[in-house]
């Protein structure tokens, strides 16, 4: 493995919801050789969908990991879920992935998640290719699809086929760069597939649509311009090196076409994958920073460097916390030390494997370039930086939302609490969407996460998986708080706990910050004055009231808190400077007036034209800003953004008003005030005996 960086190819495969993404992965493994069988996500055979509710569920829930070979090429996959609750997943994934293939239904066009991972994949800068599903499908439209990337995506698709037919009469693709059509045998399953003469019925499609690709690859390369305008023939060796050029530099995106559950235009995907997505080398230099001196650090992506690598998944496994690497720069093996730079602590490389789903395959060692999952870790946890301790780096983490909806859960006796609690610490580690605190005014534990379904299938784990005997409540909003006006406060902690005299002494202000999602924290107390380890107590003090110690108890948002702390003449301690920072946060609190917020969500659903009065009716009872209403054939698509808390229930009651046929999904998209009385009602997460 990893030896030949150019030969290697880093992909996530994302999309929205039931676009087909594990479907074309299972295709990829039986046509690169890594199956001998399909596996299919309508009967719970998918072997990337292996937890026990995907199988049930017919959905990815968790991404996956697997290696592959085709032609000289290795080909690390990551197959990400497509629903919205589960958008951590696709986060990490693209953080340490080179490439992405991005698959979109031919019916449907962009839909809401497809532009959610498009902007995941822009925030990374990760070059993608295209891939219009479910050419079979009636209603499939493969300009409509073009046209949908065009305009919501805000990038210029460069479509490299163009299908033959649609629907039932879909039998194959055009390769507009070889111009031959491609045909995929049934009886084989689609694996061997041949070339002949296009159909006189589509010649002229197809030379219409290779003109519009020279036309447009002429905008980048002066000498395919040069060759169009004498009227030369363009090499198809320039014309895959210009292709490549620009999906590098972001500029386009090569667009395929097929049908992956009809064995159908699969193979020449896997071709783009290698011929258009860059090598580990050619995504450059790995850049980081210097975790004590801030300052920008590089590595060269090759075996002979230092060792760098991203830890972006955690998993709970019988034999030890799997923790999956993506190797940037160096070699690591068996029983090597290295040093985790956030945590500033020696971890000892366990065993290394190559995953395949579930299973996995020991190595002896990996490389620069390589996906891989280490057991042996202590300390490391989603997005720390492992190196070599005489060459410390850190580098960029991943960023996930905050989660929306929450439930109180308890454990039906006091000797299942600490089952619960080790399920709750595991789940976390695994899952940074997933949230635990403590409801101080009840006493209760609350999990937050990104939607019903999410929490749905974390506390299902909790029971079954951790085998917990719990009761859980009802949804409810994952609120948050915000200050209206600003506030300053001293705070001087003098007080005896457990014998001994504790103090600490700190001068708070609090202001409103624009940043909405976030709250900023400066701790201007000068090093030295007192000590580091009393300044690291004021941050963690600062931290507890931040994430709902003080107000209405909800995590705040939104704000920014300047705090400084000051010397006592004696009796100095953590716990004083510690308790000084809570209580001084408490004054400020109070002195100012809060808000109290909820989630705001952007949604789009899909339903029948003849339902679409009744969806728009029940959606303007819930308050909702109806922002688009676009048709697709007889579908109809509405866009807008309403408030969580009126949309409990919603996937239940669309079926229902739908006769089965609608769909919907939400992301979040900012807060919304909550009115006054409901920043009285304490206890809303407690549970009915």
């Amino acid at each position: 493995m990893g030896r030949n960086l150019d030969k290697i190819r880093n992909i996530g495969i994302v999309a929205h919801i039931d676009a087909g993404k594990t479907t074309l992965t299972e295709r990829i493994l039986f046509y690169t050789g890594k199956q001998h069988r399909m596996g299919e996500v309508d009967d719970g055979t998918a072997t990337m969908d292996y937890l026990e509710e995907e199988k049930e569920r017919g959905i990815s829930i968790v991404s996956a990991a697997t290696t592959c070979l085709w032609k000289d090429y290795t080909i690390n996959i990551v197959d990400t879920p497509g629903h919205v609750d589960f958008t951590a997943e696709v986060e990490r994934s693209l953080r340490v992935m080179d490439g992405c293939v991005v698959v979109f239904c031919g019916v449907a066009g962009v839909e809401a998640q497809s532009e959610t991972v498009w902007r995941q994949a822009d925030r990374y800068k990760v070059p993608r290719i295209c891939f219009v599903n479910k050419m079979d499908r009636v209603g499939a439209d493969f300009n409509r699809a073009l046209n949908s990337i065009s305009s919501r995506l805000k990038i210029t698709p460069l479509p490299v086929q163009i299908p033959i037919g649609s629907g039932a009469e879909f039998k194959g693709v055009i390769d507009l760069i070889e111009m031959k059509a491609l045909y995929f045998k049934e009886e084989t399953l689609g694996k061997e597939y041949y070339s002949e003469e296009i159909p006189d019925d589509f010649k002229e499609e197809a030379e219409i649509a290779r003109e519009n690709m020279l036309e447009i690859l002429s905008e980048t390369s002066d000498s395919i311009m040069e060759d169009v305008l004498e009227g030369k023939e363009v090499a198809q060796d320039k014309i895959r090196k210009t292709i490549k050029q620009a999906t590098l530099e972001w500029k386009l995106s090569p667009v395929f076409c097929g049908s992956a559950l009809r064995n159908k235009g699969v193979q020449p995907v896997i071709d783009g994958i290698c011929y258009y997505l860059p090598s580990p080398v050619e995504r450059g230099d790995i850049v980081g920073l210097h975790p004590e001196k801030n300052k920008e650090l590089r590595f060269r992506p090759t075996p002979d460097e230092y060792p760098v690598a991203l830890a972006f998944k955690v998993v709970e496994d019988p034999h030890g916390e799997l923790v999956y690497l993506r190797l940037y720069s160096g070699t690591f093996k068996e029983g090597m030390t290295i040093y985790n730079s956030r945590a500033a602590k020696k971890e000892r490389v366990g065993h290394i494997f190559q995953m395949h789903a579930d299973k996995r395959f020991r190595l002896t060692e990996a490389f620069a370039g390589d996906v891989v999952a280490v057991v042996g870790f202590q300390n490391t946890v989603t997005g720390d930086t492992l190196c070599a301790k005489s060459h410390p780096v850190v580098l960029e983490r991943m960023r996930f939302p905050e989660p929306v909806m929450s439930v109180a859960i308890e454990p039906q006796t006091q000797s299942e609490r600490k089952k619960m609690e080790d399920a709750l610490n595991a789940l976390m580690k695994e899952d940074p969407t997933f949230k635990v605190r403590k409801n101080e005014e009840t006493g209760e534990t609350i999990i937050s996460g990104m939607g019903e379904l999410h929490l749905e299938i974390l506390t299902k784990r909790i029971m079954e998986e951790f085998d917990v005997k719990a009761r859980v409540g009802r949804p409810q909003v994952a609120y948050r708080q915000t200050i209206v006006n600003p506030s300053t406060s001293e705070y001087e902690f003098d007080r005896v706990v457990g014998l001994r005299r504790h103090k600490g002494f700190v001068k708070l202000s609090i202001e409103p910050s624009s940043k909405i999602s976030d709250v900023i924290v400066d701790n201007r107390t000068e090093m030295g004055k007192i000590s580091s380890v009393f300044i690291a107590a004021i941050n963690d003090g600062i931290n507890f009231a931040v994430e709902g110690g003080v107000g209405y108890g909800f995590p705040f948002v939104g704000m920014k808190v300047v705090v400084e702390g000051d010397v006592v003449e004696e009796d100095a301690t953590e716990l004083g400077y510690y308790s000084a920072a809570v209580e001084g946060m408490r004054k400020c609190v109070s002195e100012a007036k809060l808000r109290l917020l909820e989630p705001k969500m952007r949604f789009e659903v899909h339903t029948p034209e003849e339902f679409v009065g009744e969806v728009l009716s029940d959606l303007g009872a819930r308050a909702a800003t109806i922002e688009e209403i676009q048709g697709v054939d007889d579908l109809k698509i509405v866009r807008g953004t309403v408030a969580v808390s009126k949309m409990f229930g919603y996937a239940t009651l669309l079926r229902s008003i739908t006769q089965g046929k609608g769909a919907f999904t939400m992301e979040p998209t900012g807060y919304v005030a909550v009115p006054e009385e409901v920043a009285q009602q304490l206890g809303i997460f407690r549970i009915e005996s």
